[in-house]
Protein backbone atom coordinates (compact mmCIF):
# COMPACT_ATOMS: atom_id res chain seq x y z
CA UNK A 1 0.00 0.00 0.00
CA UNK A 2 1.42 3.37 -0.91
CA UNK A 3 1.79 6.15 1.61
CA UNK A 4 -0.93 8.23 -0.08
CA UNK A 5 -3.41 5.35 -0.12
CA UNK A 6 -2.65 4.64 3.53
CA UNK A 7 -3.32 8.29 4.44
CA UNK A 8 -6.62 8.27 2.56
CA UNK A 9 -7.76 5.10 4.35
CA UNK A 10 -6.59 6.46 7.72
CA UNK A 11 -8.40 9.77 7.16
CA UNK A 12 -11.61 8.02 6.09
CA UNK A 13 -11.49 5.73 9.12
CA UNK A 14 -10.79 8.65 11.45
CA UNK A 15 -13.66 10.67 9.97
CA UNK A 16 -16.12 7.81 10.37
CA UNK A 17 -15.05 7.25 13.99
CA UNK A 18 -15.39 10.95 14.73
CA UNK A 19 -18.84 11.06 13.14
CA UNK A 20 -20.03 8.07 15.15
CA UNK A 21 -18.82 9.67 18.38
CA UNK A 22 -20.52 12.95 17.52
CA UNK A 23 -23.97 11.45 17.16
CA UNK A 24 -26.37 11.88 20.03
CA UNK A 25 -28.11 8.83 21.44
CA UNK A 26 -31.91 8.56 21.11
CA UNK A 27 -32.16 8.54 24.92
CA UNK A 28 -30.24 11.79 25.15
CA UNK A 29 -32.38 13.39 22.46
CA UNK A 30 -35.55 12.21 24.20
CA UNK A 31 -34.34 13.53 27.56
CA UNK A 32 -33.58 16.90 25.97
CA UNK A 33 -37.00 16.98 24.32
CA UNK A 34 -38.74 16.22 27.60
CA UNK A 35 -36.73 18.99 29.27
CA UNK A 36 -37.66 21.40 26.50
CA UNK A 37 -41.32 20.41 26.93
CA UNK A 38 -41.02 21.63 30.52
CA UNK A 39 -40.51 18.51 32.63
CA UNK A 40 -38.04 18.64 35.51
CA UNK A 41 -34.53 17.31 34.83
CA UNK A 42 -35.01 14.37 37.20
CA UNK A 43 -38.34 13.38 35.65
CA UNK A 44 -37.06 13.85 32.08
CA UNK A 45 -34.00 11.67 32.68
CA UNK A 46 -35.95 8.92 34.39
CA UNK A 47 -38.71 8.87 31.76
CA UNK A 48 -36.28 8.93 28.82
CA UNK A 49 -34.46 5.90 30.21
CA UNK A 50 -37.72 3.95 30.49
CA UNK A 51 -39.24 5.07 27.18
CA UNK A 52 -36.45 5.01 24.61
CA UNK A 53 -36.41 1.24 24.01
CA UNK A 54 -40.18 0.90 23.95
CA UNK A 55 -40.99 3.41 21.20
CA UNK A 56 -40.10 3.39 17.52
CA UNK A 57 -38.05 6.17 15.96
CA UNK A 58 -41.21 7.50 14.30
CA UNK A 59 -42.96 7.67 17.67
CA UNK A 60 -39.96 9.39 19.23
CA UNK A 61 -40.08 11.97 16.44
CA UNK A 62 -43.77 12.57 17.13
CA UNK A 63 -42.91 13.24 20.75
CA UNK A 64 -40.39 15.85 19.61
CA UNK A 65 -43.28 18.02 18.50
CA UNK A 66 -44.16 18.49 22.17
CA UNK A 67 -40.88 20.31 22.80
CA UNK A 68 -42.48 23.47 21.40
CA UNK A 69 -45.00 23.46 24.28
CA UNK A 70 -42.63 25.13 26.70
CA UNK A 71 -42.35 28.18 24.47
CA UNK A 72 -46.03 28.83 25.06
CA UNK A 73 -45.97 27.79 28.75
CA UNK A 74 -43.05 29.29 30.60
CA UNK A 75 -41.78 27.34 33.59
CA UNK A 76 -42.05 23.69 34.49
CA UNK A 77 -44.96 21.73 33.14
CA UNK A 78 -46.81 19.33 35.40
CA UNK A 79 -46.72 15.67 34.43
CA UNK A 80 -50.50 15.50 34.12
CA UNK A 81 -50.53 18.47 31.72
CA UNK A 82 -47.74 16.83 29.72
CA UNK A 83 -49.68 13.54 29.52
CA UNK A 84 -52.72 15.51 28.34
CA UNK A 85 -50.61 16.83 25.45
CA UNK A 86 -49.21 13.35 24.73
CA UNK A 87 -52.73 11.98 24.54
CA UNK A 88 -53.53 14.61 21.89
CA UNK A 89 -51.01 12.87 19.60
CA UNK A 90 -53.64 10.12 19.29
CA UNK A 91 -51.18 7.26 19.48
CA UNK A 92 -52.24 4.81 22.20
CA UNK A 93 -48.82 3.18 22.40
CA UNK A 94 -47.03 6.51 22.93
CA UNK A 95 -49.54 7.43 25.63
CA UNK A 96 -49.25 4.04 27.35
CA UNK A 97 -45.44 4.02 27.39
CA UNK A 98 -45.25 7.68 28.48
CA UNK A 99 -47.82 7.32 31.25
CA UNK A 100 -46.17 4.14 32.59
CA UNK A 101 -42.82 5.91 32.62
CA UNK A 102 -44.31 8.93 34.38
CA UNK A 103 -45.94 6.75 37.04
CA UNK A 104 -42.76 4.74 37.57
CA UNK A 105 -40.65 7.87 37.85
CA UNK A 106 -43.03 9.67 40.19
CA UNK A 107 -42.17 7.34 43.08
Amino acid sequence: MTAIAFRVVACALGASLLASCATVSPESRLRTGLLEAGLSPRMAGCMAERMVDRLSLMQLRRLQSLASLRKSHMGEMSVDRFLYKVRALEDPEIFLVTSKAAIGCAF
